[in-house]
């Protein structure tokens, strides 16, 4: 089974552009490319990639939305279950030639549609999560996931930091395996108890309290 294939679409024209501005985009920032570049980079004359852009802030936005069907697929695949698919290592593996683009675009404040599609499908793996906790969630779902996308992204962005220490490249078989297992424990194993998370809240409660905040209630959440 594959995780992924190529679109008809990316013998195209089309693609070679927003192939080519993704890499314009990661290395010299929206600001810094030009859509001149851009078109040598494609094999295209400036012309054509306004026909089928219109300007370098809809080519942008065409470049978020290719990598939102990528990661969908990812998502929706995972899933269905594993069938013998290490989906981290298909995820690291179709994400790798975009972490650049990801990691200067996300830094600038841009890529939302990627960044709040990654949000709604955590959502949506935390409702089914959420209905065998035996302790009520300390923040809303939204929260959680956010926060929870932030923190999966930062795996790939800094891959080379992540290789390098686990001593294995997480683009490769061996790194990507050992990856997948140090999430499965972080995730079955939290650092925390629900009792020593409860004594942390009342903590922050009471610090919130000092400074004059009003105590949010644990049990008031929209999730619930």
């Amino acid at each position: 089974m594959t995780t992924s294939g190529p679109d008809t679409e990316d013998l195209t024209a089309r693609a070679r552009i927003r192939d080519a501005a993704l890499r314009h985009f990661g290395e010299q920032g929206f600001d810094g490319a030009t859509t001149r570049a851009i078109a040598e980079t494609a094999g295209v004359s400036p012309g054509l990639l306004r026909h089928h852009f219109g300007s370098k802030q809809a080519l942008r936005e065409a470049c978020d939305a290719h990598l939102v069907k990528l990661i969908s697929r990812i998502n929706e695949q995972a899933a269905a279950g594993m069938n013998g698919v290490n989906y981290v290592a298909a995820s690291m593996a179709a994400l790798g030639p975009y972490q650049r683009y990801l990691a200067r675009a996300l830094t600038e404040g841009r890529a939302e549609p990627v960044f709040d599609a990654m949000v709604q499908m955590s959502e949506q793996w935390l409702a089914g999560l959420d209905e065998r906790r035996s302790d009520p969630p300390l923040a809303d779902r939204k929260a959680r996931a956010t926060v929870g996308t932030a923190m999966a992204l930062a795996v790939a962005i800094l891959q080379e930091h992540v290789s390098r220490g686990l001593g294995a490249d997480v683009s490769g078989q061996e790194g990507s395996h050992l990856l997948a297992l140090t999430l499965l424990d972080l995730y079955s194993h939290p650092w925390l108890s629900p009792e020593e998370a409860a004594a942390y809240r009342d903590a922050l409660d009471r610090t919130r309290t000092d400074t004059g905040a009003t105590p949010r209630s644990t049990k008031e959440h929209p999730d619930e």
